[in-house]
């Protein structure tokens, strides 16, 4: 059974089918799924599907784009939340340096709070990061005692390396399915087995031959088999990996 290591099934862009694809995951090989918080509104839709759904596992956080409006409530709502068995980790938080719509300075600090409750609660986190590698870096480095994914990943061989050497995981979407992604299937190609994960972030991010459209955790199984094509190993062998590295770094054992 694969695991979608991050998804949004709580977005509005699944109010009219949500329960239809929930329940019809099993048929498409997927046990397990982390639903991701970009905030405080969707955080409490996470962890409220994950206690619908016994498969169904919850990330609470803020979002680089919500950044401005992580306050001390606001804090203070993740702690509560995290008291709930049904969340596993910090999520997902980070930096955004594409279109700067938050002034990095508030990222930063954002960032650094999440990171702080983490070290605080003892959980992993889900990280963002685009076009910010040095930053990102920097501030997880400031924290040892954290780790987590780097989801969606698009940074250089260079710093899956140094990641892998912190004892961090990788995440990887359709994207690895795309003609132009040379730096995710270089990682992918590279990368420990053990340190892999795979995702959809839906409803974003469908891999070929859905790019474009809705992206829901069905297509988990399109990305496994990427990554199995690009390594030149079974697809069981990386849905296997996959599954127990998500279990691993988020807790799960039943």
């Amino acid at each position: 059974m694969y695991f979608d290591s991050h998804t949004h099934l709580d977005d509005r862009a699944f109010d009219a089918d949500r329960e239809e694809i929930l329940g019809n995951l099993k048929h498409y090989g997927v046990g397990w799924i982390m639903n991701v918080g970009c905030d405080e509104e969707s955080s409490r839709r996470s962890v409220a599907l994950a206690e619908q759904y016994p498969f169904v596992y919850a990330a609470v956080g803020s979002h680089p784009d919500a950044a401005a409006a992580l306050d001390d409530k606001t804090l203070e709502v993740y702690r509560g939340l995290c008291a709930n068995p049904r969340v596993r980790a910090i999520g997902e938080i980070g930096l955004d340096y594409h279109y700067e719509d938050v002034p990095r300075k508030i990222q930063q600090r954002c960032f650094e709070r999440q990171l702080a409750l983490a070290a605080e609660l003892k959980l992993p986190v889900i990280v963002h990061e685009r076009e910010a590698h040095e930053d990102g870096m920097a501030m997880i480095r400031n924290f040892p005692q954290v780790h987590g994914v780097f989801h969606c990943y698009s940074g250089s061989l260079e710093q899956a390396k140094e990641l892998v050497r912190l004892g961090w995981y990788i995440g990887f979407t359709g994207v690895v399915t795309f003609k132009n992604a040379r730096k995710a299937v270089q990682v992918a190609q590279w990368l420990p087995l053990e340190r892999i994960l795979i995702e959809t972030d839906s409803p974003y991010m469908a891999p070929e031959p859905y790019r474009g459209r809705r992206n829901d955790s069905r297509y988990v199984p399109l990305v496994a088999q990427q990554i199995a094509r690009l390594r030149e190993v079974p697809p069981q062998t990386v849905e296997q990996a996959t599954t127990e590295n998500a279990r691993r770094l988020f807790g799960i054992t039943e």
